[in-house]
């Protein structure tokens, strides 16, 4: 039988807060193909993630397939926005939800994880990050500023995280993140420059693949995934919409699983995917290959005049 193997692997995912979301199920699924899995947090969820692991609410959504529970290494502190700490001004270092988190800069990050591990000691890197403040504002009536965040935390910080975390990284090691389809379309209603990001994201998968691979002898892929009605993804406000809206368009008219993208990873940071980097992997039933829509939900809202 030919199985997704990682174990000796140790992976880092960045961007897992709590179970709901890719990053979630991409850690699990590393952990159930064998890998030694840590995850990046952002510091105001940190406590809140932390006490729900303490507590057991997370316990069901941690059961491998062996009845063992998925356990963290490491559970670090990480705010994409920053690659050192001077960048953080002195208001936000010590706010109640960042003063107690040490360095949680990218910089910070890559020495914290030099420290435990030692250098040569990363297999996977799992990019699950973005953000963009003004994401439910058109194109046209988003600021510098807010263009600036989301492309800082969703694109740019894949670039930091590598350029940090390659030099620690194994040879034939993987390098992944998640992208959305309004990186190559147009899809109304998801706004304030994250469509930008995603194109950039996918952009520099591409050159980041061929720059890291002939430095650190490692693979760089990004997976489009369809919408997925998470926590992180309410910041949109439509995301609701959008999985109805897929559920009717795609080849696979079903809503997208947050397992599904989380083993098509696991497959793209293994063995069994050697020969591929720079690529955008598609795991939303099939909806990219669309040019038409063949129905609509019920009541679809009008998303042209969103400011």
């Amino acid at each position: 039988m030919l199985n997704i193997d990682l174990r000796g692997k140790r992976a880092l995912v960045a961007g897992v807060s709590d179970d709901h979301g890719f990053g979630f199920a991409i850690a699990k699924a590393l952990a159930e193909a064998g890998a030694t899995v840590s995850v990046a947090t952002w510091p105001p969820a940190l406590n809140i993630f932390k006490n729900l692991l303490e507590r057991g609410k997370l316990d069901e959504a941690r059961q491998l397939s062996d009845g063992s529970l998925l356990t963290f290494e490491r559970i670090y502190a990480l705010d994409a926005e920053f690659d050192t700490m001077d960048e953080a001004s002195e208001e936000l270092r010590t706010s109640k939800r960042y003063k107690d988190c040490g360095d949680f800069s990218i910089g910070g990050l890559a020495a914290a994880w030099r420290a435990d591990f030692g250098d040569q000691s990363l297999d996977v890197l799992v990019h699950s990050l973005a953000n963009g403040p003004e994401v439910k504002r058109q194109l046209l009536d988003t600021s510098r500023a807010g263009y600036l965040a989301a492309l800082s935390v969703s694109s740019y910080s894949l670039v930091s995280m590598l350029a940090r975390l390659g030099p620690m990284m194994r040879r034939e090691g993987a390098v992944i993140s998640l992208s959305y389809l309004a990186g190559q379309r147009v899809i109304p209603g998801y706004g304030g420059g994250m469509s930008t990001a995603k194109g950039a994201l996918e952009s520099d998968t591409r050159t980041l693949a061929f720059e890291a691979g002939r430095r650190f002898g490692i693979r760089v892929n990004t997976i489009s995934a369809g919408p997925l009605a998470s926590r992180a993804a309410s910041a949109i406000g439509i995301v609701e919409t959008l999985v109805d809206y897929y559920k009717l368009n795609s080849p696979l008219p079903e809503a997208l699983t947050a397992t599904e993208v989380a083993l098509a990873a696991a497959f793209l940071c293994s063995p069994l995917s050697s020969g591929i980097t720079g690529s955008t992997t598609y795991v939303d039933k099939g909806y990219n290959a669309m040019g038409m829509a063949v129905a609509m939900p019920p009541n679809f809202p009008d998303l042209t005049s969103r400011t």
